[in-house]
């Protein structure tokens, strides 16, 4: 039987199959301004029409794939610089040694470590729409949860998996709700008392599959490295240190507009810190450091490849003949299947549009007004958008962040489709439900 081709093998696939979509599917656009105001290029609604264009030649073809990487340069140099950081503080052996002495807490009380440590996520996902910043904590991720006796895929659902449930029915995603919502017009953060609802009932149900998947797939536990050695003075410095960064971070996200550099910078200081604090010397925490990029690059890779994906569909002038394709039948549907039409469609597109922010920039001018048009409330325009679009990351292999999570762990895409379809489409359902409820009680 022959294997199954890996994360990069797919992508150079879906790069070479987009090429070839851009001479098939008929060109067209929609015409845009800049706001003057905001910086950003808006799309005018109903300004879309057919093109004739010329084809994306072969070399554009290539040279999609290094600037596809270049475009995505910030979120690469954030996970080189965080996994190098994390290598640095497993060299120093504080990483060893707090996950003995958390392992030791917990031991006896597994189906608690599972709920916190989702809810972590799921909360990281609330706040700050973690996706990329996951990927360099993986095989920390890993080590914890074989240590207690959970295996690849339920390490996958608790830490990426619950991230992603975060961002999608969180009432505050900075990437999604908030761009939507200013996008659709509407005041930003409002409408959060459901969604807040919606977020609670999501979580339980999330919460209960997972402990159930969790409990029939237990494996045996691993033994730690340093599970005979005790906690040094200095690795509690550094395991400090490791706390305060991850609050510094937050803050900065939420309160002081950071990007993806402030946050790279945050930990590259964080890892010559713990270098030096744990005696690695000037050249030792330099070492460290390369070996942490060695472990990295692949997925830095993966995540640059999918950006080219929507690079091609974009360059080819095919991107809004299928935003339109998607959306224009929606106007003849009734209003609750509409919105849950309009759901499904957004998890369609997020296949050639793996930035659920880049895809709310994209589609919300052209929902608004079909939303007023069909009796959907522009708030449920906005449901729709991020439980279909934000939710798509659990599954769409152009989602460069899940492709790189998954080539860490040594897990198959089609493995992974297999496995996450199901819980995948249970949420989804939670989310349709609430969409006939919004739609009903007029939200």
């Amino acid at each position: 039987m022959k294997k199954f081709p890996n994360a990069f093998v797919i992508l150079i696939s879906v790069i070479i199959f987009a090429w070839i979509l851009t001479y098939i599917i008929p060109q067209g656009s929609y015409q845009r301004i800049l706001d003057e105001v905001t910086g950003t290029t808006k799309v005018l609604n109903n300004s879309y029409q057919s093109v004739d264009s010329e084809h994306l030649s072969f070399m554009d073809l290539i040279l999609s794939i290094p600037r596809g990487i270049i475009g995505r340069a910030d979120a690469i140099v954030l996970i080189l610089l965080i996994g190098g950081s994390f290598y640095v503080i497993e060299k120093t052996g504080a990483l060893n040694q707090g996950l003995v002495k958390l392992v030791r807490i917990l031991e006896g009380k597994e189906t608690l470590a599972l709920v916190l440590v989702s809810t972590l996520y799921a909360a990281a996902g609330v706040t700050i729409g973690m996706q990329e910043e996951v990927i360099a904590m993986i095989p920390i991720l890993l080590l914890f949860g074989k240590s207690l006796g959970f295996n690849t895929l339920t390490v996958i659902l608790m830490s990426y998996g619950s991230t992603v449930i975060g961002s999608s029915f969180s009432p505050s995603n900075p990437f999604a709700v908030l761009i939507a919502q200013k996008e659709a017009g509407l005041p930003l953060l409002s409408g959060s008392e459901l969604r807040l609802m919606v977020l609670a009932i999501v979580l339980v149900v999330w919460t209960i599959y997972l402990v159930r998947y969790a409990h029939r797939n237990r494996i045996e536990k691993i033994q730690m490295p340093s599970a005979h050695e005790s906690m040094t003075a200095r690795s509690k410095i550094i395991l400090i240190l490791l706390g305060a960064t991850f609050c510094v971070v937050i803050y900065g996200l939420l309160f002081l507009n950071w990007d993806f550099n402030e946050m790279s910078a945050s930990f590259f200081a964080l890892g010559i810190a713990a270098g030096l604090i744990g005696r690695l010397g000037i050249n030792g925490t330099g070492e460290s450091y390369i070996e942490g990029f060695k472990e990295m690059m692949f997925a830095s890779i993966i995540l640059g490849l999918a950006n080219s994906i929507s690079l091609i569909l974009k360059e080819g002038m095919v991107m809004d003949s299928i935003v339109n394709g998607l959306f224009g039948p929606l106007q003849y549907l009734p209003p609750s299947v509409s919105a849950i039409s309009m759901m499904v469609a957004h998890t369609f597109l997020h296949f050639p549009v793996p930035s659920y922010s880049g895809q709310a920039v994209l589609t919300m001018p052209i929902l608004v007004p079909l939303s007023d048009l069909i009796g959907i409330s522009r708030q449920t325009c906005v449901l729709a958008y991020q439980y279909g679009a934000v939710m798509g990351d659990m599954i769409v292999p152009t989602n460069g962040a899940l492709m790189a999570v998954l080539a860490l762990c040594n897990i198959p895409y089609n493995k992974w489709l297999k496995f996450a379809i199901k819980p995948t489409l249970i949420i989804l359902l939670v989310a349709a439900i609430a969409l006939v409820i919004a739609v009903s009680i007029g939200y």
